[in-house]
């Protein structure tokens, strides 16, 4: 019983705090994550929702990282629902500041919240959302800090191609959004890892 309390607590608390994260990235302004920025230049190009795009891609990117043995499991239906909860609330509370000093306050506080939401998540070991997933799928023989950095960049990329804005939280959550929820979860001795602990 205690260890299915202890995963569902990171579960849980590290969606919430995944989801503060992204509303403190998102109110900032200054550009979103790969992942986000791919799915919007492809509603823009393809004349779709967002949720309708972020749906197609995600089960994309789940499917694609099944084949790596990186399967889904409650943690990746969890995270895509709690999350996107969580970001409404933020964002109602938190706003979009219009002061560029603010605004680069809101991108600092991002990245240590979002590193440790993905890191506590993860280490529940009971699955990936797609964008963590995919990278994931490739760990090893590539760690995670890299490849998260990879499908974060391409995601960038290909949304930019197809019409999508970047800016420097797009180029920060590249740089040292993988990086940083590797210290974490080495900190805090959790395995990103999905099915490779002792409790899973």
């Amino acid at each position: 019983m205690a260890p299915l309390l202890r995963r569902s607590g990171l579960l849980l608390g590290g969606c919430v705090i995944l989801g503060i994260g992204v509303g403190f990235l998102l109110g900032a302004n200054l550009g979103s994550d790969g992942y986000s920025t791919l799915v919007n230049g492809v509603a823009l190009s393809l004349d779709l929702e967002f949720w309708i795009a972020n749906l197609a891609i995600g089960v994309l990117f789940v499917a694609l990282a099944a084949t790596r043995k990186v399967f889904p499991g409650v943690g990746t239906v969890v995270q895509v629902l709690l999350v996107g909860v969580t970001v409404s609330v933020a964002l109602d509370v938190l706003g979009c500041p219009e002061e560029l000093a603010t605004r680069v306050v809101f991108l600092a506080i991002a990245f240590p919240v979002l590193a440790l939401g993905i890191a506590t998540y993860l280490g529940s070991q009971t699955g990936a959302g797609p964008a963590e997933a995919a990278a994931l799928a490739w760990d090893p023989p590539v760690p995670f800090r890299w490849t998260y950095s990879a499908v974060q960049g391409g995601g960038a990329l290909i949304g930019w191609l197809l019409g999508a804005t970047v800016g420097l939280g797009t180029v920060a959550v590249i740089l040292l959004l993988g990086p940083l929820v590797d210290v974490l979860a080495g900190a805090l001795h959790l395995d990103v890892h999905q099915g490779t602990s002792d409790e899973a």
